[in-house]
């Protein structure tokens, strides 16, 4: 049986986090590199079936094996598959046509997004603080657009392409965070995990008829590496919440930009404009004010309930 209760060890959290966000844009970045040659579709798949061995050591290693096959709700979990294999899509589409930090800093609206869709879907109530930072990161991602969407001209095509594929993976990110809320209700996080990977190399062999091609030797190492550092990278993520909070933890994804500009600079030769720093500065200011909001609630709830407790 899994040991489900981890004692609070925010280093070991912090890092674990930081090395999944960094394994993760390494990802992407071999995801780019290959995508020169291969389409993204091809790509969705090499990176969704060389994850499945990784998960599946991971949960022998955690001892969950059994709950991470073990699902009630199969209607659910293809749906999460289809979602997530959308936004993987789109956002691989993205960054074969943009600069890699741009692509990293685009999702960075997918919280802003999740807060709009919680309040149009699922009824939450969103007060001032939250209609602030929605605002101020809505800004943000239209600032960041605006060059690729007025850019009229014809080398800008591919660039509008590339940015509208990002937004999009981003708000259907948002989709499948809604989804996986509800989902987690009846199903094991690790059946969440595994399932995806599962259902993301099936529904991706439906993209076989628009242009596979044989990759390279080189194009096939870095789709392969992109699978399997993928799956290392999203069982440390996954990890790094067993030692730490959500609301601690939250922050640490915008250290994603970092490494983005590295591998884009060194590996790509690409540097994110200052428009596109400008704005992405103001989608990360709106989704720290939401985290600081959610840690106050949480803090909020806590002593609520403490007082509620009987003393003795």
């Amino acid at each position: 049986m899994p040991d489900t209760l981890t004692p609070h060890r925010p280093g070991l959290a912090i890092a674990l986090k930081l090395s999944a966000v960094a394994l993760l844009t390494c990802m992407f970045a071999m995801v780019k590199a290959a995508t020169a040659e291969v389409p993204p579709g091809e790509a969705v798949f090499f990176r969704s079936l060389f994850a499945i061995p990784v998960i599946l050591l991971w949960l022998v290693k955690r001892g969950e094996l059994r709950s991470g096959l073990v699902t009630h709700n199969i209607r659910g979990h293809f749906l999460r598959g289809a979602l997530g294999t959308a936004a993987m899509g789109l956002n691989f589409g993205a960054v074969s046509i943009l600069p890699l930090p741009e692509v990293t800093a685009i999702g960075y609206a997918m919280p802003i997004f999740t807060l709009i869709l919680s309040a149009l879907m699922l009824g939450e109530r969103i007060r001032l603080i939250r209609i602030s930072a929605v605002v101020l990161g809505l800004v943000g991602v239209l600032i960041m657009l605006w060059p690729r969407i007025a850019g009229g001209g014809p080398s800008e095509e591919g660039a509008t392409l590339g940015a509208m594929l990002a937004l999009g993976s981003a708000l259907m990110g948002a989709m499948v965070q809604i989804h996986i809320r509800q989902l987690v209700q009846t199903e094991h996080p690790a059946a969440v995990v595994f399932y995806f990977s599962v259902s993301a190399s099936l529904l991706a062999l439906l993209t076989v008829p628009f242009g596979w091609v044989m990759p390279s030797g080189e194009m096939l190492a870095l789709l392969v590496g992109a699978g399997l550092i993928g799956g290392v990278g999203q069982a440390l993520m996954t990890s790094s919440y067993r030692y730490g909070p959500a609301s601690m933890l939250a922050s640490y994804d915008y250290s994603s930009m970092i490494f983005a500009i590295i591998l884009g600079y060194f590996w790509f030769s690409e540097l994110p404009t200052l428009v596109m720093l400008s704005g992405a500065a103001l989608v990360i200011l709106g989704n720290v004010v939401v985290i600081l909001r959610e840690r106050q609630l949480g803090i909020e709830r806590q002593r609520a309930r403490a007082a509620g407790q009987p003393k003795t």
